[in-house]
């Protein structure tokens, strides 16, 4: 059964009122499907804005940036677009300061940015090992050794990882690798941030109905069977990710730290 926060239809209920955020992956891929459902990068920028964010929408296509801004905008919210590709070290700790310096500080990060590339060890090139690290792990490391002395006190950094880091599950052993790894530069950003009591969490989302979730699918069986494997019978949405990231970036996570939240249906422990 469906709720309204599945759906993303809930109202807002001022859960981030003031907060200044950083969204980095915070645009969607295309999908020849029509409606194409949100990316988690983009449900969560349209779900904080919701909750009384100012938003920096930073993405590597300007154009899915933008359109994450029109939507927070068609709901009265305040954002703006950023173009930075995390993968080059410099445009990745010029983002940080760029939002920080335009929305006048910082209370909040959040890092949603992965790729996967190689099919098992035999298919997996050095070079396209580097690049999935260059962008699911060195990109967080960056980003947040340039926010963590810029963040307000009382702030919080949520990465945005997969289940693929608990267990295998993506047949490209980078992808996996890299998102393992998140957990330890998690505990090591939250053991820095802690005299600040600057929080960072990670959430860990299992089979996610998103553009990229659906190009994934694609090389498995079909939605329906995968669907199947689900505990809670079916795949989650964005917005069940954005509702855990809101969580971890509120208030009401006040004494959570180092911590992971999975978002999975129960596939990893059922």
């Amino acid at each position: 059964m469906s709720s309204a926060e599945s759906a993303g239809v809930a109202p807002g209920r001022a859960r981030l009122t003031g907060m200044r955020l950083l969204v980095v992956g915070a645009g969607t891929r295309s999908d020849p499907d029509f409606p194409a459902p949100p990316g988690n990068g983009r449900a969560i920028a349209v779900l904080a804005a919701r909750e009384g964010a100012a938003v920096a929408c930073a993405d590597m296509d300007t154009a899915a940036a933008n359109a994450t801004v029109g939507l927070i905008e068609q709901e009265r919210g305040r954002a703006f677009a950023m173009t930075a590709d995390v993968a080059d070290p410099a445009q990745c700790t010029n983002m940080v300061a760029e939002a920080h310096r335009s929305l006048g500080g910082l209370d909040g990060l959040v890092l949603n940015v992965g790729i996967g590339l190689g099919l098992r060890l035999d298919g997996t090139s050095a070079t396209d090992w580097d690049q999935v690290f260059a962008v699911n792990l060195r990109a967080h490391f960056l980003a947040c050794r340039a926010a963590l002395p810029l963040l307000a006190d009382d702030g919080a950094i949520v990465f945005v990882g997969s289940v693929a880091g608990l267990r295998p599950g993506s047949d490209s052993p980078a992808y996996d690798a890299s998102k393992a790894a998140l957990f330890g530069l998690c505990r090591q950003v939250s053991r820095e941030g802690a005299p600040r009591n600057v929080r960072a969490n990670l959430v860990v989302p299992g089979l996610i109905d998103t553009p990229m979730g659906r190009g994934a699918s694609a090389r498995r069986p079909r939605r329906e069977e995968t669907s199947r494997r689900v505990p809670l019978r079916r795949q989650g949405t964005a917005w069940e990710v954005a509702y855990a990231t809101v969580f971890l970036l509120s208030g009401e996570s006040s004494y959570i730290t180092a911590q992971p939240l999975v978002v999975d249906g129960g596939l990893t422990t059922l």
